[in-house]
């Protein structure tokens, strides 16, 4: 018996085989079902998928033999895929040097016939084989050759579909972990941003309940818009957490939102842009659907309406329509308009259609990307329609809670 030679880049394979995390797993019928028709086909009593590792060869399916493996140096598998490129066939192991005395030749399993096929990656680098075994001297057919390395081309798309689902699985957990730290970074933030807001609210408590009567009207209602644009910021932010947390498409994340207190809301947010007027249009007195993904969309939508206008009185559109089982909202604006080319681009992550806004100040291109984001998320889509020197108009769709779809 000669001991076959170590495959020329057999660091290079090993490392490759352990890859796929193959070896030692248990039965697939997939693999079962490719031996059983490689046996049938080729007219033999056994058929193996084999996989070589530095001591042993492995059988991932065996069909006509009760062993799982045999030492490396016995196997027939080990010459064939130092030819990686071709078929190995043995037609007789008696009369051939190299396998006469072979223990699995004079002994069981008594491989007399032998043919295999190399499994091989697309770099060329052979795995293992595909191979076919019978008791006595065989010649297999042209016809029967090429089913055969046919049969190695769908193992190897197996191998393949496994190593991608492994890889998947990998860069799934890795993402599971990246959020899992986001989500706790979100909370410290979260917590940092909630203290000097709760600080905000106690120091105009503080000023009405002992300079009340030293604040004219004006100011008052200016301590008070102070007060409740922080407490709604605040109630944002537990909002924004709890909307990260969840499935934003569930029915419990919706609720029926009051058009005039939405519109009260968002006014008193950007109250302190005394050249911004901000109207509502609806054919609806209240709407059903997810709020805090609404007040983050018209939020971000009236921030850059307001930052990109180019006019001395900023004027901003709120429409929303009830149409079937969905809103259809528009957010206009007259401001300079958005480029043709860049209309695409802004809803990038990053993206930006203007260099600075109106206050000098360069935009981080996430707002938009946001937007757009949720609205998907929530089973929306979102287009912009714009004319330079004429505004721009964001339409988007959010879908109505089913139970009031009629």
């Amino acid at each position: 018996m000669i001991v076959p030679e170590k495959y020329i880049k057999e660091e290079e394979r090993i490392k490759l085989l352990e890859s796929y995390s193959i070896l030692d797993t248990l039965p697939e019928a997939d693999y079962d079902n490719l031996t059983l028709i490689a046996s049938q086909i080729c007219g033999t009593p056994i058929a193996l998928i084999t996989f070589l590792d530095e001591e042993r060869q492995w059988f991932k399916s065996h069909t006509g033999l009760d062993i799982s493996e045999t030492p490396r140096d016995y196997s027939f598998c080990a010459y064939a895929i130092n030819d990686p490129k071709n078929i190995f066939v043995i037609p007789d192991a008696r009369n051939d040097i190299r396998f006469h005395d072979n223990p699995i030749v004079v002994g069981q399993p008594n491989v007399i016939f032998y043919a295999g096929v190399p499994l091989t990656n697309e770099d060329g680098l052979p795995l293992g084989t595909i191979c076919v075994i019978d008791h006595k001297p065989k010649v297999l057919t042209p016809a029967q050759i090429r089913s055969l390395k046919a049969l190695s081309e769908q193992t190897m798309k197996l191998l393949e579909l496994r190593l991608n689902k492994l890889q998947l699985e990998k860069a799934m957990k890795a993402l599971e972990q990246k959020n899992q730290e986001l989500e706790r970074f979100a909370y410290i933030a979260a917590h940092d941003l909630k203290s000097p807001l709760a600080n905000i609210s106690g120091l105009t408590d503080f000023f009405i309940d002992n300079y009340n009567e030293s604040i004219d009207e004006d100011g008052k209602e200016v301590i008070n818009l102070i007060k409740s644009s922080s407490s709604k910021l605040r109630e944002m932010i537990d909002s924004l957490l709890s909307y990260t947390k969840s499935n934003a498409t569930e029915k419990d994340n919706n609720s029926e939102i009051q058009l005039s207190i939405l519109e009260k809301e968002l006014s008193n947010l950007f109250v302190f842009n005394n050249n911004c007027s901000i109207s509502f249009k609806s054919n609806v007195s209240s709407l059903y659907t997810n709020k805090t993904a609404l007040e983050q969309i018209l939020i971000n939508l009236v921030t850059n309406a307001i930052k990109y206008n180019d006019k001395e009185n900023i004027q901003i559109e709120i429409e929303i329509i009830e149409q079937n089982d969905f809103y259809k909202i528009v957010v206009g604006d007259n401001g300079p308009g958005i480029l043709k080319e860049d209309q695409k681009a802004i809803f990038e992550i990053f993206e930006v259609g203007s260099k600075v806004d109106r206050y000098g100040v360069k935009g981080n291109g996430i707002g938009l990307a946001t937007v757009k984001k949720i609205v998907e998320d929530l089973g929306g889509s979102i287009a912009i329609e714009s004319e330079m020197g004429k505004g721009s108009k964001f339409k988007f769709t959010l879908a109505r809670a089913k139970e009031l779809v009629v």
